[in-house]
């Protein structure tokens, strides 16, 4: 693959995915919940659900979501073995492109559509009509195919942060950028489209935001390849790559990269529940959503260069738990906020709470990415092996079985069985703080390498073995 050495090509490859990812956010933390109305104040079911009602089976969805997550976990396997090996003659990024955003773009639209508007949806099973069951099903089989397509999709632009650039310093400003990126369409997520739901179906909003996936045609262009009819070659002539057993075998054997999931899980599952729970959690914890997250993404720019320097003065580790117990503590100080009675002080220390965990937002964006990248390339070298999706898809294994429980299952258990005298959702914070502090506490765990990584002695040392 041809490198990109400029930095403004750089800065638009990293927007590329933006898009795709804002789908997944309206997907995810919006059209998922609108389709069951419990959990929901009774003005906020007009535009943040469907039709107001429950068009899905609540105890049925709670398993689905959890399936529908491994399914999505699981097929990033195959899928980065097509990307990783796909024999073209326009090479094997860019078909991989196309071969996932296309169908991602139709399960999208097709999941705005409602089969059977008119079902009565009760505890008892006995009432569950086909117009239930219908719609139970057709949802959970068109998220099996927008999750398998955006895969696909993203599994490929990610891997290719490994093939775009020839050194370290140009991988680690494609990261940032991509993870300031990450908080544009983050913010357009849960800052503006709350605004925007104040007028607006969450169904229309969907249709709205549906453009910007056309983002992706900017690294879809920007990648030039040569032929993979004869395989991907190296100088020599020699196979880069392997097949699906051999990749995931050379994944799972690196030791650095299986305690990095372990860790990585607790702190997908905390900020997925926090994240695909975020409509319920605000409006019955008596705070304003759009405050909120306004004052934890604004100044995120600003956070993100202090993790950075972080970063480069104490290393990842030290930079990634700083991250982790700034995200606990915001989310033990907004469950705490959320018992005071509606008023000033409450809006004040919500907003508040929200600038706290605008410290932790930027960067948990960011080890996404740079990790499994810097692994993949970093075997590349010592193995001549070109398989960088596979890190990608085995990471988005573990995240998707742990955003299947934290974001689908324990979300939906909460949503259906109110807890004590307040409603299950109200606990969602606290669920997750825990969640973060448990991650805090595995990155001890994390090989000296990983945790010192990004500090700049160990930068300059290695530039100066590589010179010699």
């Amino acid at each position: 693959m041809q490198r990109i050495t400029s930095r403004k090509k750089l800065l638009f490859y990293a927007f590329g995915g933006m898009g795709v990812n804002l789908l997944g956010i309206i997907v995810s933390s919006y059209l998922v919940s609108g389709l069951i109305a419990g959990g929901f104040e009774e003005s906020a079911l007009a535009n943040h659900t469907y039709l107001g009602i429950d068009l899905i089976i609540p105890s049925i969805w709670a398993i689905f979501a959890v399936v529908v997550k491994i399914i999505d976990g699981v097929i990033d396997i195959p899928m980065a073995s097509l990307t990783d090996n796909l024999r073209t003659r326009w090479g094997r990024r860019r078909p991989a492109l196309l071969i996932g955003v296309i169908p991602m773009i139709l399960s999208y639209l097709a999941f705005l559509w409602i089969p059977f508007p008119n079902v009565a949806i009760t505890s008892d099973p006995s009432t569950w009509d086909a117009g239930a069951w219908g719609n139970t099903i057709f949802y959970f089989v068109i998220l099996a195919i927008f999750y398998t397509s955006y895969t696909l999709t993203m599994v490929t632009y990610y891997a290719t942060f490994t093939e775009i650039v020839d050194n370290e310093n140009d991988r680690r400003f494609l990261t940032n950028t991509k993870s300031f990126a990450d908080v544009v369409y983050f913010t357009l997520g849960f800052a503006l489209v709350p605004v925007i739901l104040k007028g607006l179906n969450i169904r229309l909003v969907g249709l709205i935001v549906l453009p910007l996936v056309f983002l992706i045609l900017i690294p879809f262009f920007m990648i030039k390849e040569e032929s993979t009819k004869d395989g991907v070659l190296n100088e020599k002539g020699e196979k880069k790559t392997v097949n699906l057993f051999k990749s995931i075998g050379y994944t799972f054997k690196n030791w650095k990269f299986v305690l990095w999931m372990i860790c990585y899980s607790f702190m997908i599952f905390g900020l997925q529940l926090f994240l695909n729970g975020i409509n319920e959690y605000f409006s019955v914890a008596g705070m304003s959503m759009i405050f909120v997250m306004m004052a934890a993404f604004a100044p995120v720019p600003f956070t993100f260069i202090v993790y950075n320097k972080l970063n480069k003065k104490k290393g990842f580790g030290f930079a990634y738990q700083y991250t982790l117990i700034i995200f606990a503590l915001a989310m033990l100080s907004m469950f705490g906020i959320s018992f005071l009675e509606a008023g000033t002080l409450k809006l004040i220390l919500s907003i508040v709470s929200g600038l706290f965990a605008s410290f932790s937002i930027g960067a948990m964006f960011a080890v996404s990415y740079s990790i499994p990248s810097k692994l993949a390339a970093d075997d590349e070298k010592e193995t001549g092996i070109s398989h960088a999706a596979m890190y990608f898809a085995v990471q988005g294994l573990f995240a998707g079985v742990a955003s299947g429980i934290g974001g689908g299952a324990v979300l939906t258990i909460l949503k259906d069985n109110p807890l004590f005298a307040r409603p299950g959702t109200f606990y969602i914070t606290l669920i997750a703080a825990i969640a973060g502090l448990i991650a805090f506490c595995l990155v001890f765990i994390l090989p000296k390498s990983l945790r010192q990584l990004g500090k700049e002695e160990n930068n300059i040392t290695r530039t100066e073995t590589e010179q010699k």
